[in-house]
């Protein structure tokens, strides 16, 4: 499954090379056809007025991508909470929770008192990781997110920030950061499924912050379809490792360890990559779907490639949803840190859309 998944990723990060690569992608080419008509109206209904969108009474910061998964969208929302929480601000984020399975209507996953209300399992992995590295943070999931906008503003939040919501015309925004991977920003240019593209580029129009991820150092990229303030940065694995439960662990614990790195991310090859780049190299890699569920399957994968001499060593994202007594042997995490060029433009862009509510 994990290297069906591979290959179509990419099938969508480059133009099809091999011929069963062309045959998917012209079986799915009728289908990107039909999916951009239905983008295209869809946006037309809300612009018309003829699909409802909810204007909150407190500043709302949209976070998302114009294509799917890979971006680095969760360490870029966490840099913005964080300051938006140095301001004194009490701060909210919303989020579908994509991969969770809460049924209800709105979910508190965290009140923005340290704890942890709802679990992994139930509210989506990238919630309770925000979560969890930001204890002041009221989090919540809800389908229609409007409903998770109006549950924080009861709850005094003074800023909301939607998680993945570019895309998510039923909530009005104050300000629209797009995500694009420097690498690849657009894929094979094709819309979903025979490409990543979830809007014509021409959505762009809509974005007030452009952020390329994964930049080299003095990257500069110009866009004929963006023309507003553009942010470079790049995902670095942090200095220290943590534990399941949240200690500090030096990377020195690792020497004469052999490692199994094992990543349920959109890009697991990147984080593998990562730990090479840090002179980490596993005796072995598990390359598993975007959001996986650790169940009984994936745990006896772990269990067959795993002993007590071993160590196994994966993502926080992946670590929300662990359980130290479910592994076979020790695990540790290695979060990512973001290194963001010109900070101030960032903060600038935030200062404004803040100060014009408390005018």
């Amino acid at each position: 499954m994990a290297s069906l998944a591979a290959s179509y990723r990419r099938m969508l990060d480059y133009k099809p090379s091999s011929l069963p690569s062309w045959a998917v992608f012209l079986l799915l080419w009728p289908l990107a056809l039909w999916y951009r008509l239905v983008v295209q109206a869809r946006g037309l209904l809300y612009r018309s007025g003829l699909l409802p969108s909810y204007c909150a009474t407190v500043p709302v910061i949209s976070v998302g991508n114009l294509t799917v998964g890979g971006t680095g969208k969760t360490p870029v929302t966490d840099a913005v909470v964080k300051r938006l929480l140095e301001r004194g601000l009490r701060v909210a984020v919303v989020s579908r929770g994509y991969g969770g399975n809460f049924a209800g209507t709105v979910g508190v996953v965290a009140s923005g008192d340290g704890r942890s209300l709802m679990t992994a399992q139930a509210a989506g992995d990238e919630p309770c990781l925000l979560a969890r590295r930001n204890p002041a943070l009221l989090v919540y999931v809800a389908k229609e997110r409007a409903e998770g906008v109006r549950a924080a503003e009861r709850a005094g939040a003074q800023v909301v920030v939607l998680d993945d919501g570019f895309q998510h015309l039923a909530v009005q925004r104050d300000l629209d950061i797009v995500l694009l991977d420097s690498r690849a920003p657009f894929g094979n240019g094709q819309l979903l499924p025979a490409g990543p593209l979830r809007e014509p580029t021409g959505a762009l129009r809509r974005a007030d912050l452009l952020v390329m991820t994964h930049a080299a150092d003095g990257s500069s990229v110009s866009h004929p379809l963006f023309d507003g303030p553009v942010l470079y940065c790049r995902h670095r694995l942090a200095n220290t490792l943590l534990t399941l439960s949240g200690a500090a662990q030096p990377w020195s614990v690792l020497s004469g360890r052999q490692v199994v790195a094992f990543a349920g991310i959109a890009r697991p090859d990147d984080f593998f990559a990562a730990l090479r780049g840090r002179g980490v190299e596993p005796v072995a890699t598990l390359a598993l779907q975007d959001h996986q569920d650790y169940t009984g399957p994936v745990l006896n994968q772990l269990l067959q490639l795993c002993d007590n001499k071993k160590l196994l060593l994966t993502t926080e994202k992946d670590a929300v949803k662990l359980h130290a007594a479910d592994l076979p042997c020790p695990c540790l995490v290695a979060p990512l840190e973001l290194a963001i060029d010109e900070p101030a433009r960032l903060d600038s862009v935030l200062d404004k859309v803040v100060e014009s509510y408390a005018r």
